[in-house]
């Protein structure tokens, strides 16, 4: 079966781009899953330190390497946002199929040795594993959020250079390379969330050698996707609105069907929101729609 490295490398070299959704129960695995099988396109699932306590790292493991194995279909897990070794080292032992180690909120230098201390882990354990490193804070939270994340560099002069993102890449070894180009985790409950920067998606592409991965895609429009993407971002995540989506549905549900007790039912219509929403962005990233 076709890798996670050569679903990447394929989608960089025609221009398109991978989705990344993250979940933290079954619900959203599901849709993702039936939205990704209906387009087949391949999907990456991600979960975060906070949903990876939650849902178990060995079990959620077990359940996106089941859907892969069963089906034949190219759905991958990432790690999303280890802030430390013992947690990379944590995902590894699951069986992850790629790995983000963020120092994105560290000085330069203190970011370069801790994510090459991930990545010389990896390929001393599990060499097929993925690694992505951060450059360039962007917030930490995947919530609807009165302002830009207190420290979170948006403004172009702020960000960091292609100079920057090459020197990153070249000392730490990573596989792929999440720069801050105007995003920024959750989205704002009163306002757009801040512009794209094409232009420095350009310029880091043309600096490094790794694919690019766009964070904090919820809250931008189709056109600043489009222009990411054809700028060089390989992976798109999107986590916010999914997030919200399903609270919406939820509460929807709940208020629709009173008397209901069972988990499952109340629960469908939620996955039916949730696929029609990762269909949407499937279609747009892949360049099916």
């Amino acid at each position: 079966m076709i890798t996670l490295k050569e679903v990447i490398e394929k989608a960089r070299a025609s221009k398109t781009a991978v989705g990344h959704f993250n979940i933290s129960d079954f619900a959203a695995l599901r849709a993702i899953f039936q939205a990704a099988r209906k387009l087949e396109v391949p999907v990456i699932v991600g979960v975060s330190e906070g949903e990876r306590e939650f849902m178990d790292p060995n079990n959620v493991a077990r359940l996106v390497q089941g859907l892969r194995e069963r089906y034949e279909f190219p759905i991958f897990l990432n790690a999303d946002h280890c802030r430390s070794l013992e947690s990379v080292k944590i995902a590894v032992t699951a069986g992850f199929d790629s790995i983000i180690f963020d120092g994105a909120n560290l000085p330069f230098e203190e970011n370069i040795k801790k994510t090459k201390e991930a990545v010389d882990y990896v390929e001393s354990t599990h060499p097929e594993i993925l690694v992505e490193g951060e450059l360039g804070y962007i917030g930490t939270s995947s919530s609807l959020m009165e302002s830009i994340p207190e420290g979170a560099v948006v403004e172009e002069k702020d960000l960091p250079s292609a100079g920057q993102a090459k020197e990153f890449v070249e000392k730490t070894g990573v596989d792929l390379l999440a720069p801050a180009v105007g995003n920024i985790h959750g989205m704002l409950k009163n306002a757009k969330n801040p512009q794209l920067h094409v232009k420095q998606i350009r310029e880091i592409k043309e600096a490094v050698s790794v694919p690019l991965v766009l964070h904090g895609g919820s809250g931008l429009s189709n056109e600043e996707f489009k222009n990411a993407i054809a700028e060089g971002m390989s992976v798109v995540h999107i986590n916010t609105e999914l997030r919200k989506l399903w609270r919406e549905e939820l509460e929807k549900s709940l208020k629709e069907n009173p008397n209901e007790v069972a988990p499952y039912k109340l629960f469908l219509p939620v996955v039916s929101a949730l696929e029609k929403l990762v269909e949407t962005r499937l279609r747009l990233f892949s360049g099916k729609g």
